[in-house]
């Protein structure tokens, strides 16, 4: 967009990652030779993204897998990610900041960035640009990057051509670019050069009219967005709040009470950054950098959100006991890598703190056998016995309030076991997990009907009729009786 803004010529730069994805991964994993990331499009398998090594050897983005293996065996491959993609865009997003206070997405693989104003502070635009490719190349991403006045020709000479463009002309820069740099459809794109239309300029001269009709008005709009005759709204994207905070130390510490004291100030600035968003943390992680440039973490999954630093700073202790500080640690590192919603909730002095040292209490035992381990029964909704509750993470659920049955059950229940017995009411007498038990008192019966909905082959004899017996040694079991199918079982002791 050419024009002015407060007297000065807005201008904008372009920073395209043409291989987002394999950088990514490379970063972390280094491999030599051909690699690629392979996506499920079409019904098959095709390649996503490819370093500079596999194109060279001829392969190319979209190309189906199995024909990439074919044509070249020792291909390297793995499963593209696209949502870390996404998160990594947004981290060189932040990164960006340095250079400007102003920086947008661009796609899925690129950055938008207004740096009007701030390019002087680098000793102007070039060499603006060559530090961030520097910058770039050393962390292993490589760029592709435009600047121009406007949103559309950054973008063109950043795809396909590179370079600075002229503050007081933008079309010369343009004019050799192909039209397939103004943003428009593959389509569109292909249709224009076999009219004829191959280039941007070969665009601006040829009649508006005829391309109008043919094309419709999205194409001279990009064309005039481009070169600044029409104005493109630019505002930057709202960039989510970073849950993060850090300390570098002038001395190193190695000291569990030192530490556990750096620990402290940093939740004290971590809580208050999650209040003023009305959220809460459930992961957290604690990262020590050793003066030997090692690093340790030290990560903690709660029950529930939380921003209270005097209940959170406890559950650290154990894993930063068991933590090496070597020589000495020099910088400490506190990020909230999973937050959800905690609105402020009105509280009172007869509330009950219970439940707060309930989570507390799962979350200790939590960091040493693991949150899923840590289990509860929940009602469901069945009348029969086995099916009557499910078993769920304490730390992903609520407690219930307890089973609506009319009658009680034992709170011991296993598999049924056959006794020895006949007739409708329980055995005076029987054996039972070679225990000769002699009934004493009975209480029934309760005749619970299958389900006829759902398939259960323990259900299978019908109905069933079961008793409470207590007896004389001191048992008391839950019995039934299957009248269509006559035998007597145990199921279940109560207390």
């Amino acid at each position: 967009m050419s024009g002015m803004f407060d007297g000065i010529q807005r201008r904008v730069v372009s920073l395209w990652f043409p291989r987002l994805a394999s950088d990514r991964v490379l970063r972390q994993c280094p491999i030599e030779g051909p690699f690629a990331l392979t996506l499920k499009q079409q019904n098959s398998n095709r390649i996503y993204c490819l370093n500079a090594a596999a194109e060279k050897q001829g392969l190319h983005q979209g190309m189906p897998y199995a024909d990439a293996r074919a044509f070249f065996p020792s291909l390297q491959s793995r499963e593209a990610e696209i949502e870390k993609d996404q998160q990594f865009l947004r981290i060189l997003c932040r990164w960006a900041l340095r250079y400007c206070p102003w920086v947008g997405l661009e796609g899925k693989d690129g950055l938008v960035l207004d740096i009007t104003g701030s390019a002087h502070l680098f000793g102007g635009e070039a060499p603006m640009l060559a530090d961030m490719r520097t910058r770039l190349m050393r962390a292993g991403l490589s760029v592709q990057i435009g600047c121009a006045n406007t949103r559309g020709a950054a973008w063109a000479l950043a795809h396909h051509g590179e370079g600075i463009a002229s503050s007081r002309d933008t079309l010369p820069a343009l004019r050799a670019l192909p039209v397939a740099a103004l943003r428009i459809e593959d389509s569109m794109s292909i249709t224009l050069q076999r009219l004829g239309l191959r280039s941007i300029g070969d665009l601006v001269g040829a009649a508006r009219a005829p391309l109008t009709r043919r094309f419709g008005p999205g194409l001279l709009l990009r064309l005039d967005q481009a070169l600044g005759a029409q104005p493109e709204e630019i505002s930057p994207q709202t960039t989510p709040p970073h849950y993060a905070v850090r300390m570098t130390l002038p001395e190193p510490i190695g000291l569990l009470s030192d530490v556990m004291a750096g620990a402290e100030r940093l939740l004290a600035q971590l809580c208050t950054k999650l209040k003023t968003h009305e959220v809460g943390a459930r992961k957290l992680c604690l990262s020590l950098r050793r003066v030997d440039q090692g690093h340790q973490q030290v990560e903690l999954r709660l029950v529930r959100p939380l921003r209270d630093p005097q209940r959170i700073l406890p559950l650290f202790e154990r894993g930063l006991a068991e933590i090496d500080a070597g020589f000495g640690i020099d910088q400490l590192r506190l990020e909230a890598t999973l937050i959800d919603p905690l609105p402020v909730q009105q509280i009172s002095h007869a509330s009950d703190g219970g439940k707060g040292k309930l989570d507390d209490l799962i979350s200790r035992i939590g960091t040493r056998i693991g949150l899923e381990n840590i289990q509860r029964f929940l009602p469901a909704d069945s009348h029969i016995p086995e099916r009557s509750f499910i078993i769920a993470p304490a730390a992903y659920s609520e407690p219930a309030s307890g089973w609506n049955l009319s009658n009680t059950r034992p709170i011991l229940l296993f598999p049924s076991e056959p006794i020895s017995g006949a007739g409708a009411r329980p055995p005076a007498q029987f054996r039972w997990r070679r225990m000769a038990l002699t009934t004493g008192r009975v209480t029934g019966p309760e005749r619970i009907a299958p389900e006829w909905w759902l398939e259960d082959d323990n259900w299978r004899s019908g109905l069933r009729d079961y008793w409470r017996v207590e007896t004389r040694e001191g048992r008391r079991l839950w019995l039934f009786h299957t009248p269509q199918n006559p035998g007597w079982f145990v199921q279940g002791e109560f207390a």
